[in-house]
């Protein structure tokens, strides 16, 4: 049974207007999820809200949204005012500009969801606005009202439908020079840098997602096997701790050492790596060099 729509209403290009659909792209169904429960009754439990004064529970109808206004001072604010607020984007999608995705740092790339036509009605629409962007390779700017929030997006032609992609607000996103200021400048040693790129050159291979393996949900799923089974969980050997390193040059040369019997995905093996022009003796105990302040 096909997932329910995470979002209905309109894709509009200027005059052109189509019912479009959003579905999510990503799912944790397949994930292994617990509940909680109550180890003397072995029944399950449920959340319930208390008043944080008196301790006591209180009913659904009692229930209201509070905003902070000053310190235990909330204004009220009720179901039925927030749904009354109506902006254009809760039901329609407005392209309002264009640019090339490689223009968009990643880091604001939030969240992926399909786009498809909603009726037959409004295939035709949609496919000219689908194809006018794949042929420009272009994706569109837009704004839409997702979970009582509204999150820009991006859109683009993928296949035979579209890819929107929600993104994170400028004010959200911390910059990456404030984090990496503290960084020291250090000169890095050229032929470290080169052995470092033939260690990533033998590793290099093609994206594959299907290759990716969860092992923490591996371990998780094995445990249950086992304890349905009525056997001993699995014993999992805690990984070694990993250490600084003390001589980089000759970390690296002991990385190229251990790919050597290593093969490729056509199933070479790879060649010898070429010995290298400094002898590891005329190298010092450290792995860089910083430049003097």
């Amino acid at each position: 049974m096909p997932a329910r729509p995470a979002w209905r209403g309109y894709l509009k290009l200027s005059l052109v207007t189509c019912g479009v659909e959003l579905s999510n792209a990503t799912t944790s169904a397949e994930k292994v999820s617990f509940r909680i429960i109550n180890r003397k009754t072995g029944n399950t439990v449920k959340r319930q809200y208390v008043d944080a004064e008196s301790g006591k529970p209180i009913g659904d109808k009692d229930e209201v949204k509070g905003y902070e206004v000053e310190k235990d001072d909330y204004l009220l604010i009720e179901e039925d005012e927030i749904e009354a607020l109506q902006i254009e984007s809760e039901h329609t999608i407005n392209l309002d500009g264009f640019v090339h995705k490689s223009e968009i740092d990643r880091i604001y790339l939030d969240t992926p969801y399909y786009l498809t036509p909603s009726d037959k009605v409004s295939e035709e629409a949609f496919a000219v606005i689908r194809e006018a962007l794949a042929e420009k390779k272009m994706a569109g700017l837009s704004r839409i009202v997702l979970y009582r929030r509204e999150r820009p997006a991006i859109i683009e032609a993928l296949g035979k439908g579209m890819l929107l992609t929600t993104l994170r607000y400028d004010n959200t996103v911390r910059k990456a020079s404030a984090v990496f200021e503290e960084i020291e400048d250090v000169d890095v040693d050229e032929e470290m840098v080169d052995l470092a790129t033939t260690v990533i050159n033998r590793r290099t291979a093609k994206f594959d997602p299907s290759k990716f393996e969860d092992s923490y949900e591996n371990a998780l799923l094995e445990l249950i096997r086992a304890k349905k089974a009525g056997r001993k969980p699995p014993v999992v050997k805690a990984a070694p701790k990993e250490s600084n390193v003390v001589n980089l040059f000759d970390a690296l040369r002991q990385s190229l050492a251990s790919e050597d019997g290593i093969e490729d995905d056509a199933g070479r093996k790879p060649a010898k790596r070429r010995a290298a022009k400094t002898s590891a003796g005329k190298r010092g105990s450290t792995s860089t060099k910083h430049k003097s302040a």
